[in-house]
């Protein structure tokens, strides 16, 4: 087989995919998206102890659990990462991961800033996709805008977001997540993943 026949046939390695920015940015938003498209990733359902907000699933939106069942999952060293965000858990279950990856299929995970940091450590080869607004102002305006938050909260988030938007120099790609142009960031999303799979060198990723 020569060389150009044994690239033609040869199958991408799966790769390990962090969608992460500051709050507000839209991280949740563009990976629903992804979901509705039938993206053939599998998206990775983080667990957290906060609680249960409206119209989200626990097993689809989050894993919503204890902070003694949290501390238990710590201990026996079942997360690839967790972290305290706002002043409750989060972190992603290895199992999910592991399987994933191990069938052959993408994972598409969605983190903060730490988190996804925290990922690049255990997992140098991972593919990390920063979104990020316009400017400063614009991710105040959307913070501001979900009311989710007490005065205080959203202080702190302001804050954090402002901070988290230096950490760009971290990641492998860049996306503006504009106002009405979710699927024009989706699409880059998926620009970015093939351009990924047609590597001479694939990422591979190990946990």
């Amino acid at each position: 087989m020569n060389m150009s026949n044994e690239f033609a046939n040869r199958k991408p390695d799966p790769l390990l995919i962090v969608i992460s920015g500051p709050s507000g940015v839209g991280k949740d938003t563009v990976v629903q998206r992804m979901k509705e498209r039938d993206f053939p990733f599998h998206f990775v359902v983080t667990a957290t102890t906060r609680e249960k907000r409206g119209s989200e699933t626990n097993g689809k939106d989050y894993w919503f659990v204890s902070k003694d069942e949290f501390a238990r999952m710590i201990e026996a060293n079942e997360l690839i990462e967790y972290a305290i965000v706002y002043g409750d858990y989060k972190g992603i279950p290895k199992w999910e991961v592991r399987e994933a990856l191990e069938t052959g299929q993408d994972v598409v995970m969605r983190l903060d800033v730490q988190g996804a940091e925290t990922v690049r450590k255990l997992a140098p080869q991972a593919l990390l996709i920063f979104l990020t607004c316009e400017n400063e102002d614009e991710l105040e305006r959307r913070l501001r805008q979900r009311k989710t938050e007490s005065n205080d909260s959203l202080s702190l988030r302001i804050a954090t977001a402002r901070k988290e938007l230096q950490r760009i120099e971290a990641f492998d790609y860049v996306i503006v997540n504009r106002d009405f142009h979710l699927d024009d960031t989706v699409n880059k999303v998926r620009a970015i993943i093939d351009a990924e799979h047609l590597r001479v060198q694939h990422r591979k990723v190990s946990l």
